[in-house]
C-alpha cells in the first residue's frame, strides 16, 4: 500500500502514518514524479490540480479536514474515487467553546460593556436570562449536533437545522425551508455550522437576516460562503451607529442586527479593505474555532486506511451533496 501526503505539515502526517503502518510506504508530494504518481491512498488538504492529474490509479482520499468544498471543486479531482472526510476528530469540543464564548459575548452584554467602556460610561445592563436566550444552529452533522447539546445542557433553548429531518434529544429539530423560517424567527443567537454546498452558500442573506427577531445576533464559525456580507453589513447598520434596539440609548434602530462573531470568511485571509474589519458590532478571529488536532485526526485517518487495506466500506463523501 503506498500512502501519498499533501499538506503543510506532511512530513509530521508522514512519521505519524508510518509508525502507524510499518509495511505501508508512506511519501510527501515533495518527491519525485516517479516516486509519487503511483500511490493508492491520498491524504491531503486542499491538493492541488497537477497532484491529481499524475495520479494512475487512486483508490481513495482522505480530506484531513471537515470541509470539502475546495476538493470537490478541484477542476482535476478523479471520478468516482471515494472521498472520507474527517468527522469531528477533536474538533466539536474547540467549536463548543468557542461557540459559547461567542453566544455568552451577546446574552451576557459583552459586547455593550466593550462600547460602553470606550465612553468612560458605568451602566449595567438588565441580564436576560438563559431560558429566553433561544439559540439557533444550522447544521446538525457530527459538530453541529454537540455544540447544539452542549448549548443546551447549559441552559438555553436550542434549535436545530438541517437539509434531511433529524432527532436530537433536547433539541427542537427542524428541516427544510418552512422549517428555517420557522427557526429563524424564535433565536436571540443564530449559529451557522452548514457545509459550503451549492444549496448552502448565501443562505445568510437578506431575507434570512429580516426573519431574525429585532436585536438576534449572528455567530459563524463554519463556512464563509454561507453568508452574503453585504446583506450582513446593511443589517447591521452604520459603523457610527450606537444601538441596542432600544435598549443602550433608547434611540435604536429595531430593523437592525445586534452583532455578529465571525470565523470564517469567503476570501481569506479576510481583505483589509473590508468593512467588517471596523464595524464596531463585528468580532473577528482568523478562522481558528476548530483547529483539528493531529492524534484524534491520525487515529480516524489509519483506521480508514486499515479498512480501505481489508477491502471493507467506508462511509464516504456525497459529491452531489456536498458532504
Amino acid at each position: 500500500m503506498q500512502i501519498l501526503i499533501h499538506a503543510a505539515d506532511a512530513e509530521q502526517w508522514q512519521t505519524a502514518i508510518a509508525k502507524a503502518l510499518p509495511t505501508a510506504t508512506v511519501i510527501t508530494s515533495h518527491v519525485s514524479l516517479e516516486a509519487r504518481q503511483n500511490a493508492d491512498y491520498l491524504v491531503a488538504w486542499q491538493p492541488p490540480a497537477w497532484l491529481f492529474e499524475e495520479q494512475k490509479g487512486l483508490k481513495g482520499i482522505i480530506n484531513l479536514g471537515a470541509g470539502v468544498d475546495a476538493l470537490l471543486n478541484n477542476p482535476a479531482l478523479p471520478a468516482g474515487v471515494p472521498i472520507v472526510k474527517l468527522r469531528d476528530a477533536g474538533m466539536a469540543d474547540p467549536m463548543i467553546d468557542y461557540v459559547r464564548y461567542a453566544v455568552l459575548h451577546f446574552q451576557r452584554d459583552f459586547d455593550l460593556y466593550a462600547r460602553q467602556q470606550a465612553r468612560i460610561q458605568w451602566q449595567e445592563q438588565p441580564l436576560v436570562p438563559k431560558a429566553e436566550w433561544g439559540i439557533g444552529v444550522l447544521g446538525l452533522g457530527a459538530i453541529g449536533a454537540r455544540v447544539a447539546q452542549a448549548l443546551a445542557a447549559d441552559g438555553f433553548p436550542v434549535h436545530g437545522w438541517s437539509r434531511r429531518p433529524k432527532a436530537l434529544d433536547g433539541i427542537r429539530c427542524y428541516h427544510g425551508k418552512e422549517g428555517l423560517a420557522t427557526l429563524l424567527g424564535q433565536v436571540k443567537s443564530l449559529v451557522t455550522l452548514l457545509p459550503n454546498t451549492p444549496a448552502t452558500r448565501d443562505i445568510i442573506n437578506a431575507e434570512t437576516l429580516a426573519a431574525l427577531p429585532p436585536g438576534a445576533s449572528l455567530i459563524n464559525p463554519g463556512r464563509g460562503s454561507l453568508i452574503d456580507e453585504a446583506a450582513l453589513l446593511e443589517a447591521l447598520g452604520p459603523v457610527d451607529a450606537e444601538t441596542r434596539y432600544g435598549k443602550d440609548d433608547g434611540n435604536g434602530d429595531t430593523g437592525r442586527l445586534r452583532g455578529a462573531v465571525l470565523d470564517a470568511f469567503a476570501y481569506e485571509p479576510l481583505p483589509a479593505d473590508s468593512p467588517l474589519w471596523r464595524h464596531p458590532r463585528v468580532l473577528i478571529t482568523p478562522h481558528m474555532a476548530a483547529p483539528t488536532p493531529r492524534d484524534a485526526a491520525l487515529e480516524q485517518v489509519i483506521d480508514t486506511l486499515k479498512a480501505w487495506q481489508a477491502g471493507e466500506q467506508v462511509p464516504s463523501v456525497d459529491p452531489t451533496a456536498g458532504y
